[in-house]
């Protein structure tokens, strides 16, 4: 799974589920918890009660991109989703996400394991007032990871591969 390698684009965190997502320049990645001041570090996400992995997720901006432009043509959603739109934390360019699932990577100064696939939600249509944005997300939607080894990061880091 070696010879790529991508780059950190944007950071955002949100306080609680459902609050409109903010935009860091940094950020402190703690292990056991998440994303310092984000809603599932504070325990006030949708999904806090419930036991998952879910420290960090991460999406591809190669997703926004072809969303933007209704690819793939089956199921035909088209629509711009910026990268504060999607909910998840890190928005990356060159990583193969669905891919990582079992293994680690090193973002920064951290270290994550990719846990698993992040589904979408239904939810999320509601929120920004886009009908199929569901199904277009579906097999695409990101990673949920937990936080191996802690520290910050900053958009314009390098996302590389670790050797098992």
């Amino acid at each position: 799974m070696s010879g790529w390698s991508g780059t950190l684009l944007h950071i955002h965190i949100a306080p609680s589920a459902s609050c409109e997502m903010e935009e860091l320049t940094e950020a402190r990645l703690v292990p056991g918890k998440g994303v310092e001041g984000d809603r599932y570090f504070l325990g006030t996400g949708t999904y806090s009660p419930k036991p998952d992995v879910r420290e960090v997720t991460l999406i591809e901006m190669e997703v926004l991109e072809a969303l933007a432009v209704g690819e793939p043509r089956v199921p035909g959603f088209k629509g711009a989703l910026d990268p504060a739109d999607h909910r998840r934390n890190l928005t990356t360019r060159g990583v193969p996400l669905n891919h990582l699932v079992g293994r680690r990577f090193r973002v920064g100064e951290t270290v994550l394991y990719a846990a698993r696939m992040n589904f979408p939600c239904k939810y999320i249509e509601e929120l920004l007032g886009m009908p199929g944005l569901y199904e277009g997300l579906l097999n695409r939607s990101g990673l949920n990871c937990s936080i191996e080894t802690g520290g910050i990061i900053r958009p314009g880091d390098a996302i590389v591969p670790l050797d098992d």
